[in-house]
């Protein structure tokens, strides 16, 4: 498949017109084109044509990733509905409804396809298509037999105004007022191309069709169906220019335009000269290719189309579809790998049990035996170690003794030092002395508060710490009451 080739066809009850190309800017170039048929057939059938669609894009080597679908307007209705919306939501809502009470008829068994034509304060007036879904069903599984899975089925009209609008805008130019009148051989259309109603938005295009009989006049036949199309276009714009192409060239303009009176009546010169080209060639009509054409334009248009299959049958495509079988194959892998998991859980679970069940059997089989306790655990070996590794430094330090005791001795010796070196400067007097384990309380007094200052520097100097001091001046003493602590 080429990734920039698309593929058109425009299919009817027994024939198809199919063009392959390459999309360059507004347009694209034709890669081949082709016609099929199965009139000459006994048992013409969708499945047929589409055996001969699959058989020409082969035989001419043509590569495409996409397909379009137009569908000949013998096989879908058009009717304008009208909808008491504006909103493009709300009106895809209840077109449905709408259809069925502007028809009058049960539509369960119809395809329903719609474009807005105009909007105003009392709603909007749509193009309505409908199709019979049995008809569209065929089509659509007669060509996916094939791998030929249209993105959208069309009415043959919007694409014929989609390479109108493609081809005219650079083949001829489009004034105001104009109609496009196109006659095939079995089909006539009439297109008026969508005008610009200010601020840069478009309304969109007026589109008929009609069928040509073999015997019709069909100069008389288009200037009828002109008159009642002039009466569609709306907004007061008269018809005042109109471009006529006849696939069979039995349309008189002079006569044409005595009947309308227009004095700008002409050919549509671009499908003209489709007719006579070599690219043609291989295609039955010229409107026919222009339809196909159409078609294959589809995908240059990012919003929305007239698409039947949007209602009956959504085009799922390739990526959604790869997402699906990459969430199916996700989830099978999965489920395996639960299933695994719980195979070998099952197995570990068994292993488990049997060796609990042993283990139960000896520890009530050798507990008579086993005399010692189990060994402490590593965690708290590792503590104990680290205590008794503090308790030995503080031992060598004088402060405790190897079995945790505080150094009585060596504090009492720190406070007598003190004593001395200030007991008649301060005219010092001792109360009391109490020894705990952790620390040696005294109470006394001196001569002053100066003099207590000076006691309490020299035990600070004789490396001991004085914790909650407090004092209490009593007949002419100033006493204390001290915690004395070894320094850190």
């Amino acid at each position: 498949m080429e990734p920039q080739n698309y593929l058109g066809i425009y299919i009817s009850r027994d024939t198809a017109t199919v063009v392959c190309l390459t999309l360059i800017g507004r347009g694209g170039k034709v890669l081949g084109c082709f016609s099929v048929s199965v009139e000459e057939q006994e048992q013409a059938s969708p499945q047929a044509l589409a055996s001969l669609i699959a058989q020409g894009c082969a035989e001419r080597n043509l590569g495409f990733s996409e397909v379009s679908v137009a569908l000949d307007c013998a096989m879908f209705m058009q009717h304008s509905v009208h909808s008491e919306f504006n909103d493009l939501k709300q009106i895809a809502a209840t077109v449905r409804s709408d259809t069925e009470e502007a028809l009058a008829t049960d539509i369960t068994d119809v395809a329903l396809a719609f474009e807005i034509t105009s909007s105003g304060q009392a709603g909007s007036e749509s193009a309505v298509f409908t199709a019979q879904r049995k008809i569209l069903s065929e089509i659509l599984l007669s060509l996916q037999q094939h791998n030929l899975d249209p993105v959208t089925i069309e009415p043959d009209v919007n694409c014929l105004s989609r390479s109108i609008a493609a081809k005219a805008s650079s083949a001829e130019s489009q004034q105001p007022g104009t109609l496009f009148g196109i006659l095939s051989r079995r089909n006539g259309y009439l297109i008026a191309p969508p005008a610009s109603t200010g601020g840069g938005s478009q309304k969109a295009s007026t589109t008929r069709t009609f069928l040509v009989g073999p015997t019709q006049d069909r100069g008389a036949l288009l200037t009828r169906e002109v008159l009642v199309t002039a009466a569609l276009v709306g907004d007061g714009e008269s018809i005042n220019c109109l471009k006529v192409f006849d696939s069979a060239g039995t349309v008189d303009y002079r006569q044409l335009s005595e009947k309308l009176s227009l004095d700008k009546i002409g050919g549509v010169d671009w499908l003209a000269s489709e007719a006579e080209s070599r690219t043609t060639a291989d295609c039955t009509d010229a409107v026919d290719f222009a339809i196909a054409y159409g078609a294959a334009l589809a995908h240059l248009e990012k919003g929305r189309h007239v698409n039947f299959r949007d209602d009956f049958n959504p085009f799922q495509g390739k990526k959604i579809k790869l997402q699906k079988t990459l969430k199916i194959a996700a989830i099978c892998v999965t489920a395996l790998l639960i299933t695994i998991g719980l195979h070998y859980q099952i197995q570990l679970f068994k292993e488990n049990q049997v060796r609990r069940a042993l283990s139960k059997k000896f520890s009530e089989d050798y507990s008579a035996v086993m005399s010692v306790q189990e060994p402490p655990d590593k965690a708290g070996a590792l503590r104990k170690l680290g205590s008794e590794l503090r308790r030995i430094k503080d031992a060598k330090k004088g402060l405790i003794t190897i079995k945790g005791e505080k150094s009585i001795s060596s504090k009492l010796t720190l406070v007598l030092a003190a004593f001395n070196k200030c007991a008649k400067q301060t005219n010092l007097n001792i109360k009391s002395i109490t020894f705990t384990a952790r620390d040696i309380i005294i109470t006394g007094d001196t001569s002053s508060r100066q003099n207590t200052q000076k006691f309490f520097n020299a035990v600070r100097n004789n490396g001991l710490e004085i914790l909650r001091p407090s004092y209490d001046s009593k007949g002419g003493r100033d006493g204390f009451s001290i915690t004395v602590v070894p320094k850190k």
